[in-house]
């Protein structure tokens, strides 16, 4: 009996000092439950239906609009776009202690492009001070060549160039809700990513392991945060893009699905 009960205690420490997230929901930021030591949090269930009304957060749209919704439990926001256009919620005057922090967003998108050849989308950006750097840890393409739409990480603005490291291991799923997470570390300068809670070992970068030009990676010490959908090329299939967004958080915490 004693040596289960150490067993069972061993796996228990290792289990915390593998940074594991607990299932149940103290472990995690659900619906309705904006703590305040997350460092951003919004569930959208506060605010009035229609366009934005809120102080907590601002806009940055073009060919693009923001709409909070009803849904069957609570209220999620509705994000319209037409060909290459854009619609961000935007964190401004974000602050994280330390070098890193988390983020995690549910998300539904309606259709990814499929055309033209080689179009980039982004769902969340990441700008800051000290680097140039504008950081893309969710976002993806179309890749002409598989074919496929797949989830990538990248980056723009900063001396590693224009770049988005498609994964074939992360294919894009339409019309149905996924939790995505994300993390951004200048220890090492690496972005992470959790789809559904699993990690996707693939969709990493750091300092000397990255999609771009062959110079290091910084990421910048991040004050501004876009969360919505942005297409860059014109001329697209299809012509409009619709996608939800819900349960948006950012903590210095993983905080799970």
């Amino acid at each position: 009996m004693r040596k289960l009960i150490a067993a069972c205690a061993a796996a228990l420490v290792a289990g915390v000092a593998a940074g594991s997230v607990p299932s149940s929901p103290a472990g995690a930021a659900h619906r309705g439950s904006c703590t305040r030591d997350l460092l951003f949090c919004e569930d959208f269930d506060r605010l009035p239906s229609g366009g934005p009304n809120t102080l907590n957060w601002g806009v940055d749209t073009r060919n693009g609009i923001l709409t909070v919704e009803r849904a069957r439990h609570g209220k999620h926001l509705h994000i319209h776009t037409v060909d290459n256009g854009r619609a961000f919620l935007r964190v401004d005057d974000f602050t994280a202690p330390g070098t890193r922090f988390f983020g995690r967003m549910r998300l539904r998108v309606d259709a990814f492009p499929t055309a033209p050849d080689w179009a980039h989308f982004t769902l969340v950006e990441a700008t800051g001070t000290g680097s140039p750097e504008v950081v893309r840890p969710i976002g993806g393409q179309y890749a002409p060549t598989v074919p496929g739409t797949f989830w990538g990480i990248g980056a723009d603005g900063g001396p590693t160039g224009d770049w988005t490291e498609w994964r074939e291991s992360a294919p894009v799923t339409e019309d149905s809700w996924q939790c995505f997470e994300w993390s951004l570390d200048r220890a090492d300068n690496r972005i992470s990513v959790w789809i559904d809670g699993v990690a996707n070992p693939e969709l990493t970068a750091s300092t000397t392991d990255h999609g771009g030009n062959d110079v290091p990676f910084v990421l910048p010490t991040v004050d501004t945060v876009k969360i919505g959908w942005q297409l860059y090329q014109p001329n697209t299939t299809p012509t409009e893009f619709n996608l939800w967004i819900d349960d948006i958080a950012l903590s210095s915490t993983r905080l799970g699905c």
